[in-house]
C-alpha cells in the first residue's frame, strides 16, 4: 500500500468513526433550543428515540454513506442525552451527594464502554462475515428502548419545575428527593431558596449565555464550554477508538492479541473510575483533576518515548502506559467535565449552557477522532507529545480559574460567583466563604438565601453569617 493509499484509507475511517461525534455536536445544540422547552425527561425520550431510529440504520446498512447517515442521527440523539442527563441529576441531588451521582453515571457509561469491547471481540470470529460488524451495532437497541421506556416515569427536575411556575410539583419531587413528609417545614424553605435564584438569574435565552453582569453567565458558560474542551484534547478519545489500531501497528502485536488488551483496558478503565465515586466528594474537584492532568501528560510522553523506539521491551513498557493513561483519565477527567458544567452555571442559562458545553466536547472529540488517524499515519508515534502538551497546560487553567464545588449547593455557586469581581477571583471567594452544608448534608449556616441572594446582586453591604450548628443524623 503506498503512502497515499494509506492516508487516503486513514481518512475513510476517521470519517467513518467521527460521524458519530458530528451528529453528538448536532443534537446538544439542538438542545440549546429544546432543553428548556421540553424539560429534562422529555428531552431524554427524544434522544433515546431518536438514537433507536440511528442504531436501527447503522445496523442495516447496506453501504458506507448509509452506515455514516445513521452514525449521524444516532449522534444527534445522544447529543441530546448527554447534554440533559448531567443537568437532571444535579438538580435532583442533595448538595453532598451530586458528585457522586454524576460519578456513578460516567462509571455506568464507561462499564458500556468496557462491554463494547468485549462484545466486538466475540464477534470478530464471525468475520468475513457482516454479522462481525451487525450485531455489535445492534446492542445499543436494547439499552436505547429501555431508556426511552423508563424515563417518563421518572421524576422531573424540581428546578425546571420552579422555573415553569409549577411549585406545587416542585413541592412533591424535592419531598421524594429529601425523604421528608409533604408537610414538613424544611421544604417550602428550600422552594424559596431556588425560587430566588432563579428570581436572580431569571430564565435565559442562548443570548444570555454572552452577558455578565453580577450573574457572571458569559464567565461560568466560558468555564463549562473550556472544560469540556480540556477533556478531549488529552487524548482520552485516541485510545478509546483505536487501542486495538494502536497495539497491532504501534506496539507491534498482533490482531487477536490486540483486541484481547483492548478489551482488557477497557475493563481495567471501568474498574478505575470506581475509586472516584467516593473521592470526588471527599477530595473534591480540583485535586482530582489536578491528579488526572499530571498522570496523563507523564503517560503520554512516556508512550511517545517508547512506541519510538520500537523493541520488545518498549513495546511492553507502551502497552503498560495506555492502561496507566487511562486509569489517570477515570481519577480526575472522565466525569468532572460532564459534573462541574451543570454545577458551574445558573440555573436561568443552565440548559442552554450545558448544551453548548456538551457540544463543544462532542466537536472536539469529532476533531481528535478524524485527525488522529492521518497524524499517526504522517508523523507516527511523535504525534503522542502532543497530548502530552495539552495535559499540561490544563494544571494551571484549574487552577486559577475553576473554583471548588464540592459540598456547595447550586445556589451557594451563584452566590461565590455574585461576589467574585474578576475572572480569577471566584477561586478565591470558594476558598473564603463558609459552607451552607456539611459532609453529610446536615445545615451549617441559616440565612435567609433569598436576603443573601439579594444582597450579592444589588451589591449591598453584607451582613455576617450566623452559624448554625446542627447535629448530623447517621
Amino acid at each position: 500500500m503506498t503512502a497515499s493509499q494509506k492516508s487516503h484509507r486513514s481518512l475513510i475511517q476517521g470519517i467513518a468513526v467521527s460521524s458519530y461525534n458530528l451528529g453528538c455536536f448536532a443534537g446538544a445544540l439542538l438542545t440549546v433550543i429544546i432543553g428548556d422547552r421540553l424539560g429534562r425527561r422529555r428531552c431524554i425520550f427524544l434522544g433515546s428515540v431518536i438514537m433507536v431510529i440511528g442504531a436501527i440504520l447503522q445496523a442495516s446498512a447496506f453501504s458506507l454513506a448509509h452506515l455514516v447517515v445513521g452514525r449521524l442521527i444516532c449522534g444527534i440523539g445522544n447529543g441530546i442525552n448527554t447534554s440533559t442527563v448531567p443537568v437532571w441529576q444535579v438538580e435532583c441531588s442533595k448538595p453532598h451527594r451530586k458528585g457522586q451521582a454524576i460519578v456513578f453515571e460516567l462509571s455506568i457509561v464507561i462499564l458500556g464502554v468496557a462491554l463494547s469491547y468485549w462484545i466486538d471481540f466475540g464477534f470478530s470470529f464471525l468475520d468475513p462475515s457482516s454479522a462481525a460488524w451487525r450485531a455489535p451495532i445492534a446492542t445499543q437497541l436494547l439499552f436505547s428502548i429501555f431508556v426511552a421506556s423508563v424515563v417518563l416515569t421518572m421524576p422531573e427536575s424540581p428546578r425546571y419545575l420552579i422555573l415553569k411556575d409549577r411549585d406545587d410539583e416542585a413541592l412533591e419531587v424535592l419531598s421524594a428527593i429529601n425523604g421528608l413528609p409533604a408537610d414538613d417545614v424544611e421544604l417550602p424553605v428550600q422552594l424559596r431558596s431556588v425560587k430566588a435564584t432563579i428570581t436572580a438569574s431569571a430564565q435565559g435565552s442562548y443570548r444570555d449565555l454572552f452577558t455578565m453582569g453580577r450573574t457572571k453567565n458569559f464567565q461560568r458558560t466560558a468555564l463549562a464550554y473550556g472544560i469540556q474542551v480540556m477533556q478531549q484534547v488529552t487524548g482520552i478519545n485516541l485510545i478509546t477508538y483505536y487501542a486495538a489500531t494502536i497495539y497491532q501497528n504501534d506496539i507491534g502485536l498482533s490482531g487477536f492479541l490486540s483486541r484481547i488488551l483492548a478489551a482488557a483496558n477497557g475493563t481495567e478503565y471501568f474498574l478505575a473510575t470506581i475509586p472516584t465515586i467516593f473521592l470526588v466528594e471527599k477530595c473534591g474537584r480540583r485535586p482530582l483533576l489536578f491528579v488526572g492532568s499530571a498522570g496523563m501528560a507523564i503517560s503520554m510522553i512516556i508512550l511517545t518515548v517508547t512506541t519510538s523506539i520500537g523493541s520488545a521491551q518498549s513495546g511492553i513498557a507502551a502497552a503498560t502506559f495506555l492502561f496507566v493513561f487511562n486509569t489517570f483519565f477515570a481519577i480526575g477527567w472522565v466525569s468532572l467535565p460532564w459534573l462541574m458544567p451543570s454545577e458551574l452555571v445558573p440555573v436561568g442559562i443552565r440548559a442552554q449552557a450545558n448544551a453548548l458545553s456538551t457540544s463543544a466536547n462532542w466537536i472536539f472529540n469529532f476533531l481528535v477522532v478524524m485527525i488522529t488517524p492521518v497524524a499517526f499515519a504522517t508523523v507516527g508515534p511523535k504525534a503522542y507529545i502532543i497530548f502530552a502538551v495539552f495535559n499540561a497546560v490544563s494544571i494551571p487553567i484549574v487552577y486559577f480559574c475553576y473554583p471548588e464545588t464540592a459540598y456547595r449547593s447550586l445556589e451557594e455557586i451563584d452566590l461565590i460567583f455574585a461576589k467574585s469581581t474578576g475572572v480569577y477571583d471566584a477561586v478565591k471567594v470558594a476558598k473564603s466563604m463558609p459552607n451552607h452544608f456539611g459532609k453529610h448534608g446536615e445545615v451549617l449556616i441559616d440565612m435567609l438565601p433569598e436576603v443573601e441572594h439579594e444582597i450579592a446582586l444589588t451589591d449591598k453591604s453584607e451582613k455576617g453569617y450566623e452559624v448554625k450548628h446542627v447535629e448530623t443524623k447517621e
